[in-house]
């Protein structure tokens, strides 16, 4: 198979140039159901297919499941400076890096889809609280040094989500495990 189709196994996020409420309202359905749909596709896996990578050079199901909740949290703190901040700069960080850590490669995934549960319940809670100018307000993201509505950023991580369970669904799929 493809690499690419691998790495972006729904391809790349594509933002519409307008965010209605609708689509806002999508997004979020998907934010709050993801920790579910990723506890019921991961539930039964054992240690062995959880130290599978979902593609050649690519993370385990373990480093994908814990960079996922990694990932959403600082989704989470961007979203807090921004609603709180002037357009502030936020801190990138090195997710590869992150990946290479023991805690990815050791630690039980239980603590990343407890932590994702929490977490995803608190991001909806905002998000449904947010109104229509707080999606407008924006952070400068340091990589590419562009600024980022936070309605793009809810659609970004609804992207990030069913791109991260499609590459353990696929892998699942490849492998004949369900």
């Amino acid at each position: 198979m493809d690499i690419e189709r691998l790495k972006y196994p729904i391809g790349i996020f594509d933002c519409p140039s307008n965010i209605t409420p609708e689509v806002l309202q999508a997004w979020i359905s998907i934010l709050e159901h993801f920790p579910n749909r990723l506890i019921q596709l991961v539930e039964n896996l054992s240690e062995a297919q959880l130290n599978t990578p979902y593609r050649p050079e690519g993370w385990t199901v373990k480093q994908v499941v814990h960079h996922v909740y990694d990932s959403h949290h600082n989704s989470y703190t961007r979203f807090k400076w921004a609603l709180t901040e002037d357009t502030p700069l936020i801190k990138a960080y090195n997710e590869a890096d992150w990946a290479k850590l023991f805690d990815y490669t050791t630690a039980s995934i239980e603590m990343s889809l407890q932590g994702l549960t929490a977490l995803h319940a608190k991001l909806v809670f905002l998000l449904k609280g947010m109104s229509d100018d707080d999606f407008q307000k924006e952070f400068i993201h340091p990589e590419k040094n562009e600024k980022v509505s936070l309605a793009e950023n809810t659609g970004i991580y609804a992207w990030h989500c069913n791109h991260h369970y499609a590459h353990i669904e696929n892998l699942i799929k490849q492998e004949g495990w369900k």
